[in-house]
């Protein structure tokens, strides 16, 4: 295979994960977030009977090595061209630091104390607090989704257009 598919391959695997990955935060912003904050502590006991078989951490912990693991082989196939470098290095830098750091700093903590800690370790004014807090910070990683989205988008976008066949005119050839 050329280099040159195996980064188009790559860009469109990236693409997608993080179009995914903001897809799935988007949906949870308006389909789950209100049922299982809205009235906080009750909501979060239910939130718990709900998700037995499967939740948010058994869906983005994977799509997010998958992000990951494509801004990497993007980074490495395209570092030595200046115009879409960058495109991928804030790609990848902005889902880290929104998705990967925030979560595991801010994030993870609070779903311990709301969801893995046994029911009444807490007080009902304390996770009405957390869940605030919960909520409030996903705005933080709703943005950084979209911009990853955005970004690695204008990566493909750049690539297609840079390596897309051209006429003795310059106009792209038709295909």
């Amino acid at each position: 295979m050329s280099r040159a598919r195996l980064t188009w391959i790559v860009l469109v695997v990236l693409v997608w994960t993080s179009m995914l990955s903001f897809g799935g935060v988007a949906a949870e912003t308006v389909m789950l977030y209100p049922n299982i904050f809205g009235d906080a502590p009750e909501s979060l006991s239910r939130a718990r009977e709900f998700m037995v078989a499967g939740g948010p951490s058994d869906y983005f912990p994977p799509l997010g090595a998958a992000v990951v693991v494509g801004s990497l082989a993007a980074t490495v196939l395209t570092w030595r061209n200046q115009r879409l470098r960058w495109w991928i290095v804030g790609a990848a830098a902005t889902f880290v630091a929104c998705e990967f750091l925030f979560s595991a700093l801010f994030f993870w903590p609070r779903n311990e104390i709301m969801f893995v800690d046994p029911v009444g370790t807490h007080s009902p004014e304390y996770l009405r607090q957390v869940a605030a807090e919960f909520v409030a910070g996903h705005w933080v990683r709703l943005a950084g989704g979209a911009v990853t989205s955005a970004l690695a988008f204008t990566a493909l976008l750049r690539w297609a257009r840079d390596t897309a066949p051209r006429t003795a005119d310059g106009a792209e050839a038709p295909r």
